[in-house]
C-alpha cells in the first residue's frame, strides 16, 4: 500500500484538515498540562535540510522527542545527496530503514520525485512552491482564538511566493476568501490561482485588498535564495508594507500573522507586528503542536 504523503494541503481533504486541527489543539493542551502522549514511540523520522530554517528543525525535532519518537538531521553536506546520488536511490535507502522523512529543499519537484521513491511517509517542510506545514500552524492559531475559519475574509499582503500558494490552497480546502495584493511582477502562479478561483481575488492595493479582512498575513519581501534581488524588491513592494494603515482598513477585531523570520520596517511595521492585534509569537509555536498531530497522523494511527 503507497503511504500517505503531505507536499501540500490538497493532499488531506478538508474534513481531515479539521480533523487534525482539533488533534493539534488537544495535543497542544496536553503538553501544556503535563499529560505524557508518546504514540511514535521507536519511531524515526529523517529531516532533510537543503535550505537552513529555525523554526522547521525545532519543531520537528521537538516534536518527534514529546511524541516517544526520535529526529535524525540530514544536511547534503553529510550524506550521498549532496555529491550527486539520485534523488530517487536516497529516497529508496533512507525510507528503508525510517518511519517517515521530512524534506525542506528548493524546487518542488525535489520533494515530489522523494515522495514518488519513498517507502515511508514524506512530508514538504518547505519548497519554493508551497510551505503546507506553516499553513498548519497558521489554521490551529485561527481556530483556537476564533473557531472555524469557513467564511472568513483572509488579506495576503506581498509576494506571490510560496507562503501565498499554501494560502490559496487554505481558501479551497478550508473554505475562505482569499484576498491577494501584490505589485504586477510578483503575483502567485496562475495555475495556482485558478484551483480556486470562486475564492481568490487578486488586488494592486494593499488598503483594498484589507477592506473589511479578518485576518492580514504577509512575508519577507525577498525569500531565501533570493538575496541578491533584495533591492529590486524592496524598491517593488514599498507600497505593500502592512502598517497601521493596511490594519486600519481591516475590520477592528482583524488579526495579524508573519511566519518569521520579519523584517521591521520592511514588510511590516514594528508598531503591528509587537501590536496587540499579532499573534505572530502564538503562531510560530503552533509550528509544534501542529506537525505533531500531522507526524501522528502519517506515522501513527489515524486521528
Amino acid at each position: 500500500m503507497q503511504p500517505r504523503h503531505f507536499l501540500s494541503l490538497l493532499d488531506f481533504s478538508g474534513d481531515e484538515l479539521r480533523a487534525l486541527m482539533q488533534h493539534a489543539i488537544d495535543v497542544k493542551k496536553r503538553l501544556k498540562a503535563g499529560v505524557a502522549h508518546t504514540p511514535l514511540q521507536g519511531k524515526v523520522l529523517a529531516m532533510i535540510f537543503e535550505k537552513a530554517s529555525t523554526r522547521t528543525r525545532v519543531s520537528f525535532e521537538c516534536g518527534m522527542s514529546q511524541l516517544g519518537g526520535h529526529a535524525m538531521f540530514l544536511s547534503p553536506r553529510d550524506i550521498q545527496l549532496g555529491r550527486g546520488e539520485p534523488l530517487e536511490d536516497s529516497a529508496r535507502v533512507i525510507s528503508s530503514m525510517v518511519d517517515g522523512i521530512m524534506l525542506r529543499t528548493f524546487g518542488h519537484e525535489r520533494v515530489e520525485a522523494i515522495a514518488a521513491a519513498s517507502s515511508r511517509p514524506v512530508i514538504n517542510g518547505l519548497t519554493d512552491k508551497y510551505h503546507p506545514c506553516q499553513l498548519l500552524a497558521d489554521i490551529q492559531t485561527w481556530f483556537e482564538l476564533r473557531g472555524d475559519i469557513k467564511g472568513a475574509t483572509v488579506a495576503w499582503i506581498g509576494d506571490g511566493n510560496n507562503m501565498c500558494h499554501s494560502y490559496i490552497n487554505a481558501a479551497k480546502q478550508f473554505d475562505f476568501k482569499l484576498k491577494i495584493a501584490c505589485p504586477p511582477d510578483y503575483q502567485p502562479d496562475a495555475d495556482i490561482v485558478a484551483t480556486a478561483s470562486d475564492r481568490v481575488e487578486i488586488f494592486t492595493s494593499s488598503e483594498e485588498a484589507s477592506t473589511q479582512a479578518d485576518l492580514i498575513v504577509t512575508d519577507v519581501w525577498a525569500s531565501m535564495g533570493q538575496e541578491k534581488e533584495q533591492k529590486e524588491r524592496k524598491r517593488a513592494f514599498i507600497d505593500f508594507q502592512v502598517n497601521q494603515s493596511v490594519m486600519r482598513a481591516a475590520n477592528p477585531d482583524a488579526l495579524f500573522m508573519h511566519c518569521l523570520p520579519a523584517h521591521r520596517g520592511e514588510e511590516v511595521s514594528a508598531e503591528v507586528l509587537e501590536g496587540p492585534q499579532s499573534v505572530v509569537w502564538q503562531e510560530a509555536e503552533n509550528r509544534l503542536h501542529a506537525q505533531k498531530a500531522l507526524l501522528e497522523f502519517l506515522m501513527g494511527s489515524p486521528v
